[in-house]
């Protein structure tokens, strides 16, 4: 069974996203299925976004429980073939889903199909250099990887994997995509990019700028914790350690500069570094959450 807009579900993890989620919101056709996973348990928001949109439904997952786990649970709850997997800064062009959707007739397989981000100077896949294939303008190309900001999975060929599970659910933020790529790519499943199909992603823009320092402080921690673990899992902890030491002396050398020039806002953020890096190292759970009420 092929894409269509009856069998595809968008799927999109907010938390406390209210300035930015109705620009993606109506930027979806509206026959469309939409379910929101926010990471709280604002009933308000649930109430208001339920109320204002027909084609949307909203789960809260009652904490902040990070970008996989909220996808997967929203994979959970879904009916349908196909779900399109968004971030809530993301802003879909005119015909972006009805390219995916003609585009994928033309294609033999795929277990993820990804729409372009508009900005060149940012692009949204990792070409695999292994199979010497190019970018193109006009044609789907097969990818490495995608960003996890706009990627469209096929779950009926993916549920046909043996044991294999969508999102790391280890990971809170940052790199469960490119785990989820790599171990599709493992298993010989396709990845293609649609080039007509364009989006804008606003980036770093999910989450209401009246909490910009806290989450700066939280993308510290969970950057360099999921280097260390995906590097970790994929190659081993020598690698892992070995790829991740160069960001742990530089913060450190960054912390004890903006110690004695008395900068606390960027002390902090390579103190947060330090403490993700060190809680990857002693294999500790991606903990850290944002100070966000």
């Amino acid at each position: 069974m092929s894409i269509s807009r009856q069998n595809l579900t968008v799927i999109i993890v907010t938390f406390k996203s209210d300035m930015v989620i109705q620009n993606c919101i109506n930027s979806i056709n509206k026959d469309i299925k939409i379910l929101i996973i926010d990471n709280s348990n604002n009933q308000n928001f649930k109430n208001k976004i339920e109320k204002e949109y027909k084609n949307v439904s909203c789960i809260l997952s009652e904490k902040n429980i990070g970008m996989g786990p909220a996808n997967n649970l929203g994979i959970k709850n879904i009916k349908t073939d196909y779900a399109l997997i968004l971030n809530p800064d993301v802003i879909l062009e005119p015909g972006a889903i009805n390219e995916i959707i003609e585009a994928s007739k033309k294609i033999d397989s795929f277990c993820i199909i990804a729409p372009l981000e508009k900005n060149k100077d940012y692009p949204n896949y990792k070409l695999d250099k292994k199979i010497n294939i190019k970018s193109d303008q006009e044609k789907p190309f097969r990818v490495k990887s995608v960003d996890g900001y706009a990627m469209l999975l096929n779950l009926k060929r993916i549920n046909l994997l043996n044991d294999f599970q969508y999102f790391d659910e280890n990971f809170f933020m940052y790199l469960e995509n490119d785990d989820l790529c790599k171990r599709l790519v493992e298993n010989s499943e396709k990845i293609y990019v649609v080039p007509k199909s364009k989006i804008n992603h606003l980036g770093g823009k999910a989450v209401d700028q009246t909490f910009e320092y806290e989450i700066e402080l939280s993308r510290n921690w969970h950057w360099i914790w999921s280097k260390f673990y995906f590097n970790k899992k994929h190659f081993g902890f020598f690698w892992a350690l070995l790829n991740s030491l160069p960001s742990f002396f530089s913060s450190i050398l960054k912390l004890f500069f903006y110690f004695i020039v008395f900068n606390k806002r960027k002390k902090n953020i390579y103190l947060k570094r330090i403490q993700g890096f060190w809680n990857a190292l002693l294999g500790k759970p991606s903990s850290y959450r944002p100070n966000v009420f």
